[in-house]
């Protein structure tokens, strides 16, 4: 038997409780929540930042696939009626001449040097938004009319006539 210590009344030795005064007789057991997540605030913070790091890596690879490659994010759509055609290099230059030429032509940053003879068509490495600069000089010396097309898609967007020996000229879009 367990005396309560304010009114001396015997009480059984399970009782937390008094039965005559309701007085607290031992301390009452502390009952536990039960939770799945029963973990320390470390390893809390640990599990969240892990989370973090694999949904980043995720977004990086989903990003990095998605992402059109260099040559496709060059490309420039046109519609011709039904007909779509899509150019990465929407550029060309036409050089009419019935003698030897040399070209220096392109972007400022790259300028692509040909050689040739007679009329030809050269496909340059410029994208849509380059300024486009044209250099052609006669190889033969001779006095025929030299014309100069800058296409872009097809359609021409400058062009320029000479009997001299060089002819140069540039275009924005």
């Amino acid at each position: 038997m367990v005396k309560c210590p304010r009114c001396g009344y015997d009480n059984l030795p399970s009782t937390t409780y008094c039965e005559k005064c309701s007085y607290i007789i031992k301390n009452p057991p502390v009952r536990q929540k039960k939770s799945g997540w029963n973990m320390g605030t470390a390893k809390k913070v640990a599990l969240i930042i892990g989370i973090i790091a694999i949904a980043l890596v995720l977004f990086s690879v989903i990003y990095n696939y998605s992402r059109p490659s260099n040559e496709e994010s060059l490309n420039v759509i046109e519609a011709d009626s039904n007909v779509q055609q899509s150019s990465s290099r929407p550029y060309q230059l036409k050089i009419i001449y019935g003698g030897d030429w040399y070209s220096n032509s392109g972007n400022a940053n790259y300028l692509q040097n040909n050689t040739g003879h007679g009329t030809q068509l050269i496909k340059l490495d410029c994208a849509s938004w380059d300024t486009v600069s044209v250099f052609v000089e006669k190889s033969d010396g001779s006095s025929e009319k030299m014309t100069v097309q800058l296409l872009r898609n097809g359609e021409v967007v400058a062009e320029n006539s000479t009997t001299n020996s060089q002819l140069t000229f540039s275009y924005s879009s």
